[in-house]
């Protein structure tokens, strides 16, 4: 009998009891308390800060686990709601699935006349839904911005000149390239017609198959190509972590800005202003054109991004 009771003076719950009632704090066994070992007149300052110490070992504790109870129900809501949603969802095959309707229909039937492009895929992400294209490109930079927050490498975290000096070569015999002469002479004829190509899929991605994110993906395979043939040092004259910055941020918010603009014009029934030109020509499509581009810059600089810094932690 003395065993059984034991056993529940020393079991889980017999402490929750005693927190609840409190007659003992469960922190007291987990943590670690400094006390004088002679008299002081500093005495009250140590208990004191020792208490003070306590509490916030213990507040971090509890926000700790308010925070992982809070992420576990956030997860459950949001996957509740989406379920919840897809149960209004029409069935598969249903009449009233969106591509039984009249949204398509009119993507055909109206898409040439109302966006001026010919290519009537390009006209639906870039006009119809160009919010949703402009959703995809923040993405990619809201990738990228991780990938530097996990992966990036700082000169300024070296404490001296020699740790920057040794880093220095590090990075020399692992990053850049030793006279590699084959691939630096295939590099420089195939790494302009690899640019050109990708700047003709962008321009043209109104009127024919391609567009902003074919496009830049060309494009940054040619200054990934570029890269490796020459290395950091040269590649750093046209393109550092600045040059990324501001092309990104500058093609992010002339795409938001423009699209806004003609859905405000658009939704008001109000006149844009922006000609659609001729079908077919070059300069034509209205601001589809334009977003190609920008979409474009930011597939290119996103794709190198990533190269760079998962290869060496910086561009």
């Amino acid at each position: 009998m003395s065993r059984i009771r034991d056993d529940y003076d020393n079991s889980r719950w017999r402490k929750i009891e005693d927190w609840i009632k409190g007659e003992k704090d469960p922190m007291d066994d987990t943590m670690e308390i400094r006390r004088p070992l002679d008299d002081n007149p500093d005495t009250d300052v140590q208990i004191t800060e020792e208490s003070l110490e306590r509490t916030t070992q213990r507040l971090y504790k509890y926000v700790n686990r308010a925070y992982n109870l809070f992420s576990v129900c956030f997860c459950i809501t949001l996957v509740t709601v989406m379920i919840w949603c897809i149960t209004f969802m029409p069935a598969f095959g249903d009449g009233n699935n969106p591509v039984n309707n009249e949204v398509s229909q009119r993507y055909i039937e109206k898409g040439l006349e109302e966006t001026g492009a010919t290519n009537f895929v390009t006209g639906m992400i870039l006009d119809y839904r160009a919010f949703d294209t402009f959703g995809e490109s923040c993405v990619l930079f809201i990738s990228t911005i991780c990938v530097q927050i996990l992966l990036r490498h700082d000169d300024k975290e070296k404490d001296t000149v020699v740790n920057r000096e040794l880093t220095r070569l590090e990075n020399d015999r692992l990053f850049e390239p030793k006279n590699d002469l084959i691939l630096q002479k295939v590099s420089c004829v195939l790494v302009p017609i690899i640019f050109i190509f990708g700047i003709y899929i962008i321009l043209n991605g109104h009127l024919s198959p391609g567009g902003g994110f074919s496009g830049g993906a060309v494009i940054g395979a040619g200054l990934i190509l570029y890269l490796n043939a020459f290395g950091f040092k040269k590649t750093e004259r046209f393109f550092t972590d600045r040059t990324f910055r501001v092309i990104t941020l500058s093609a992010l918010s002339f795409y938001c800005i423009a699209k806004s603009y003609s859905f405000y014009t658009g939704a008001n029934h109000l006149e844009s202003g922006i000609p659609l030109g001729t079908p077919g020509a070059i300069l034509s499509s209205g601001l589809i054109l334009p977003l190609n581009i920008c979409v474009g810059l930011i597939v290119a600089c996103t794709m190198y991004a990533f190269y760079a810094l998962f290869r060496k932690g910086g561009f």
